[in-house]
């Protein structure tokens, strides 16, 4: 006869095991962990609350008969294309995949197109999003204690995080009127250095950048490359927001000007393809050596070492139905992007307008004026924290981000981010009645 443990309950005075937090992972105690998870848990506590928080892509395109089209498309490629036999497909679906991917050459075609750069292929890594991208890149780069990562302030919380997970301490660059502050990146990376420490690289989102929607203008891009170069200086290159300017004109990035390989150039399709399958890719084109001289490969081979020992692969199935898309597609995410950037620009301007109809010169409310993307920041006179956030979302049914998740360190700011990308106009211009009664509110009590 056998006896049954009940798990979970303290049985004849057993006693559970418990972890201290000091005894884990020194990131696991830092509010930065946190950011993503507070927000979506704010988002269920009140789902009738109008959210500028998620930036995420507009859901009315979503159509789940695409995801079976995409994957057939991509399976009749292999066939007529590469000739490969029903075994081979089926063996590429669903086994194991290669560790750098198995849609690379397909993305080099991509990035040929709609960014003017011609990668090899083999200096893509196919990731579990672009979040993987970044900690295999920031992992890789790390040896010791010594080692440091810039980025310009405020900055993406997911870089905060992985950099954290990757013990890589960020050191903020302001980010100036020009989306960068060049000077201040070259008294930093001088003073680290004189304190013994090694900057390793500068994260940096040239395009409608998260949380402030800023963008380089051309000089300061091309200023930017030859300051990496005379520092000695990687960049860490984001770019899920470029295919959606304001208007027609878009910049080249930094990876398309790059010609001394200095940029590591992050990529997603979360934002133009379908973040639910996790797919993103880093492209990878220093060459790296050993102690004496000989080529060892493309740091991109360096990386897949670190990828195979985290996620093995990424889901060869989430990546065709990724290459579907872009087969469908002439290799142009812009072009399969037509109705929502459309959608984006419009979103803006409702955004924009309402924003100056309900606070006119004086209110003691400002905001930016963004090129493109997905996000806008408003300044207001009052303190911004989580705990204000909470307060809007249960008494004025509007949820926004507070800017001081975006800061390393801080508790709060004067300043929210505002997301345009996932409402229908309806919904921004009632989100901005909540926030404009919040706004009243809050100067009422002051």
């Amino acid at each position: 006869m056998t006896s049954t443990v009940r798990q979970g309950s303290e049985l004849h005075g057993a006693k559970p095991a418990t972890l201290r937090i000091e005894a884990l992972h020194g990131s696991l105690d830092d509010p930065a962990l946190d950011s993503m998870n507070l927000l979506n848990e704010v988002a269920q506590r009140f789902p009738d609350a109008i959210s500028f928080a998620a930036g995420r892509p507009y859901e009315g395109f979503f159509d789940v008969e695409e995801v079976h089209r995409h994957l057939r498309t991509f399976c009749e490629h292999l066939a007529l294309v590469r000739g490969w036999s029903e075994e081979e497909v089926g063996r590429l679906l669903f086994q194991y995949g290669r560790t750098k991917g198995v849609i690379h050459d397909l993305v080099a075609r991509n990035l040929t197109v709609d960014e003017g750069f011609e990668p090899d292929p083999e200096s893509i890594v196919i990731t579990v999003g672009c979040q993987e991208a970044m900690f295999l890149a920031l992992r890789a780069l790390r040896t010791d204690e010594r080692d440091v990562v810039l980025a310009v302030s405020p900055t993406y919380v997911g870089l905060n995080g992985a950099a954290q997970l990757a013990d890589l301490p960020v050191l903020p660059v302001r980010a100036g009127d020009h989306g960068v502050d060049l000077e201040d990146l070259a008294r930093t990376v001088r003073r680290v250095r004189a304190e013994g420490l090694r900057p390793r690289a500068c994260y940096v989102i040239p395009d409608f950048s998260n949380p402030l929607g800023v963008s380089l203008d051309l000089d300061t891009r091309r200023r930017l490359l030859d300051l990496a170069e005379q520092l000695d200086l990687l960049l860490l290159e984001d770019n899920p927001y470029g295919l959606f300017p304001a208007g027609s004109a878009r910049l080249p990035t930094l990876k398309a000007l790059d010609t001394r390989r200095r940029v590591v150039y992050f990529g997603s399709f979360a934002k133009t393809a379908m973040p639910g399958a996790r797919v993103g890719y880093v492209v990878a084109d220093q060459v790296v050596t050993d102690a004496g001289g000989r080529r060892l490969g493309l740091l991109a081979d360096q990386l897949a070492k670190v990828k195979s020992m985290l996620t093995v692969n990424t889901s060869p199935l989430a990546q065709a139905v990724v290459a579907g898309k872009l087969l469908e597609n002439g290799y142009s995410l812009a072009r399969a992007n037509t109705r929502q950037a459309e959608l984006y620009r419009g979103n803006l301007q409702v955004m924009l307008r309402g924003l100056a109809e309900r606070f006119p010169p004086g209110s003691g409310v400002t905001w930016n004026t963004p090129g493109g993307g997905f996000f806008l920041v408003l300044t207001v006179s009052f303190r911004t924290d989580d705990a204000l956030l909470e307060h809007s979302a249960r008494q004025h049914q509007v949820i926004w981000t507070p800017m001081h998740h975006f800061y390393a360190g801080r508790r709060h700011t004067h300043q929210i981010r505002l997301s345009f990308s996932l409402l229908q106009p309806h919904q921004i211009r009632a989100g901005l009645d909540g926030l404009a009664a919040l706004v009243h509110e809050q100067r009422s009590e002051r």
